[in-house]
């Protein structure tokens, strides 16, 4: 997919603490967002997007918190595709393309199966700083 992110007209940013309930806020969000963008959320990749973001979300929670005690979900969307990413400011980037080889169930590995399975991409973007990344997942619909 070669979506210039820039270019989607429909864009949201919430900010919310670094802790378990952020999974539920983020999904609540995503779903209304898309409500409101027109998107139906009985489209095919609606389930595994917010199945994504939850693992995203779930994963700044669990590695991220002791340094970042707020993350940042940005929503976006265009007629043909869908966008979001989670940003936190732990230093650490993940290598999501090892994570498809990866062993073990759920978090990147989830991520990554969904998100190819869907033809969709992956990129983590360090902040400039170095103290932190946004991982973006952009799907098609």
């Amino acid at each position: 997919m070669a979506t210039r992110l820039e270019a989607l007209p429909h864009r949201h940013v919430l900010t919310l603490p670094t802790e378990p309930s952020a999974v539920r806020l983020s999904r609540q969000t995503a779903e209304r967002a898309l409500t409101e963008w027109g998107i139906s959320l009985r489209h095919p990749t609606v389930d595994p997007a917010l199945l994504i973001l939850g693992e995203l979300v779930t994963n700044s929670v669990r590695h991220a918190a002791v340094l970042s005690p707020q993350m940042t979900v940005i929503y976006a969307a265009g007629a043909d595709c869908l966008a979001f990413a989670v940003h936190d400011r732990h230093p650490h980037q993940p290598a999501l393309h090892g994570a498809v080889v990866g062993t073990g169930a759920g978090g990147l590995a989830t991520v990554m199966e969904l998100t190819l399975g869907l033809g969709g991409t992956a990129v983590v973007r360090g902040d400039a700083d170095d103290r932190g990344k946004s991982i973006w997942i952009t799907l098609p619909l």
